[in-house]
């Protein structure tokens, strides 16, 4: 019986690159060699491409790219599905591309759009709902008509004028929060207690974007839901995440030190029955499939806000999204397989 041919893409010119190394890790580890034949795709913080054939270990501590690897391009003839070795002009042709990006130039459609041109099938949502997920604001406008609740917030293009943006934000409600529309991993955001805090959690926030969002910040817990599938799902467990701080940042997101995620969440069973609707909703609103990771805030007066959609959500073994997905009896390893036929599939 011939493989399956999968591509893992690693890394990526975003300021998520770590994170991606660490969540790749484990998909490597957990694909079956017997039925796949798995190629390992390294992409430098420079944004080029090459095909690795070291270690599993050298990616996780990122010194992959110190060793022998071969600089590749992908081709966009749907003929060749596949990529060519640039030195040797050889052509590898592969079934399934697995994008284990996070952030910018890898979750925000940039890659799927490739991909798609290529013919190439891969795992995970779309190009167009890879872009609306990346694109807080926008996400949140299509699901606010759709009758769902999300925070008051604004959004400015880089370049437009402070007194402009301080006129516009002046009748929200303190403490906000000033985020880059298009990021992950809370990279890039602040929360701002004051006014005069505000000038420089702007240009702060647009240093990692062209475009920031400023919003309100919603008191309540936040709340998280993961999502397997196309047009069939499977919806995980409902978390929470316990803070110590204000609100959930980069240190605690990857290092936890005062923060504790909750399975399931404390809260009735029928309220995180509930979560899971709205999260299922907001899935299908944005066009997702494959997987994705829906985080929602919930309010002591039992009213649930959509925070952000994350279309390739952090994927360690021991990441938020399996393990909502493990407590409902799905391993880590069946998640993988799952996504691989699901990307064939479409």
């Amino acid at each position: 019986m011939k493989k399956t041919t999968v591509a893992v893409l690693f890394g990526g010119a975003s300021s998520e690159y770590e994170i991606s190394l660490a969540s790749a890790t484990s998909v490597l580890k957990n694909l079956n060699p017997k039925k796949y034949e798995i190629l390992s795709i390294g992409i430098t913080k420079e944004g080029n491409f090459y095909l690795y054939e070291g270690s599993i270990e050298k990616i996780a501590n990122n010194t992959w790219f110190q060793e022998k690897r071969k600089e590749i391009t992908f081709s966009c003839n749907k003929k060749d599905h596949g990529f060519y070795i640039l030195e040797t002009k050889e052509l590898i042709s592969v079934d399934i591309v697995f994008p284990v990006l996070h952030g910018k130039n890898g979750e925000d459609g940039r890659l799927q759009g490739l991909l798609e041109l290529a013919g190439i099938p891969y795992v995970g949502c779309n190009m167009i709902s890879s872009a609306l997920g990346m694109d807080k604001f926008l996400a949140h406008q299509l699901v606010e008509k759709e009758g769902i609740l999300v925070p008051k917030s604004y959004a400015f293009s880089k370049g437009k004028d402070l007194k402009t943006i301080l006129s516009t934000v002046n009748h929200l409600k303190y403490p906000l929060f000033v985020k880059p529309i298009k990021g992950g991993s809370s990279i890039g955001i602040t929360e701002v207690q004051e006014k005069e805090q505000l000038i420089n959690s702007i240009n702060f926030a647009y240093t990692y974007d062209d475009a920031i969002l400023i919003e309100e910040k919603i008191e309540g817990i936040e709340v998280g839901c993961a999502i397997l599938g196309n047009q069939e799902v499977i919806v995980g467990e409902v978390d929470e995440i316990e803070l110590a701080s204000s609100y959930y940042d980069t240190l605690e997101k990857y290092n936890a030190k005062t923060s504790k995620v909750h399975l399931p969440a404390r809260i009735a069973e029928t309220e995180r029955e509930r979560i899971k609707n709205t999260a299922l909703k907001i899935y299908k609103i944005l066009g997702c499939s494959g997987f994705a990771r829906v985080d929602l805030f919930y309010t002591k007066e039992k009213q649930i806000y959509l925070n952000e959609v994350n279309t390739i959500p952090g994927f360690t073994e021991h990441s938020r999204y399996p393990n909502m997905l493990k407590h409902i009896g799905i391993s880590y390893q069946q998640i993988v397989e799952r996504l691989i036929q699901l990307g064939l599939e479409k």
